[in-house]
């Protein structure tokens, strides 16, 4: 049986995560300890053994591009197959895009701001739910990136919180409610072998034990 190989990361602390700004499709740079957790999660690749890819993905957005550069450049695959696509961006957050998170919750009240943030079908004015990302992210995923790992090959990739989230909430078939609570840690990658049929056989948060995914 061939046994596939996908890791996600998470890009590095941008400048906006910093200053505690809603993000989505704009394009901050990545701060020096974002430029160091994309290096300590390269390093952490090559401690494990994983350096050998067949091609990478990540968005559009800098903070994700600038984060895959330099993991490449750690594992000696800087001339790896690079694919881009706006289907991986991070949620759009419409109105609240730019604002702190502090000030959106004075203008739009704490409970309000809370479900925009952490509802599955609730989107913010203007913007994205995690379950409007889902439908643009997952169909780009089963199209693009699921054949690739139905062959075989090791997949490597870079994007954001919540265009990971949706993957990931296909990937181990968890409910809404469950992956808006799932935190993804900067810099960290996820390995996960999967077999021929695209089904989850381990994961792994690399630095952490493998998890063993019961079957569903």
């Amino acid at each position: 049986m061939s046994i596939a190989e996908l890791v996600l990361v998470r890009h590095g602390e941008s400048e906006w995560n910093k200053l505690n700004l809603f993000t989505g499709w704009k394009n901050p740079e990545l701060t020096e300890k974002g430029r160091g957790e994309a290096l300590k999660g390269g390093q952490a690749l090559k401690k494990a053994g994983e350096t050998k890819y067949d091609v990478a993905y990540s968005s559009v957005l800098k903070r994700a591009n600038d984060t895959l550069d330099i993991i490449l450049k750690e594992i000696g695959q800087e001339g790896l197959e690079i694919i881009k696509s706006e289907k991986l961006n991070e949620r759009d957050y419409g109105e609240l895009t730019g604002l702190n998170k502090d000030d959106a919750r004075k203008k739009w009240g704490e409970e309000q701001v809370h479900i925009w943030r952490r509802s599955y079908d609730v989107p913010p004015p203007g913007g994205e739910s995690l379950e409007l990302t889902a439908a643009r992210t997952l169909p780009y995923y089963e199209a693009e990136i699921l054949p690739r790992l139905q062959k075989g090959e090791k997949v490597l990739v870079a994007a954001h919180g919540n265009s990971l989230r949706a993957i990931i909430k296909s990937l181990e078939g968890l409910t809404g409610d469950e992956i808006v609570n799932v935190e993804l840690a900067t810099g960290v990658p996820i390995v996960y072998k999967i077999d021929a049929q695209g089904k989850v056989l381990s994961k792994e948060i690399l630095s952490e034990a493998v998890i063993a995914l019961s079957s569903r």
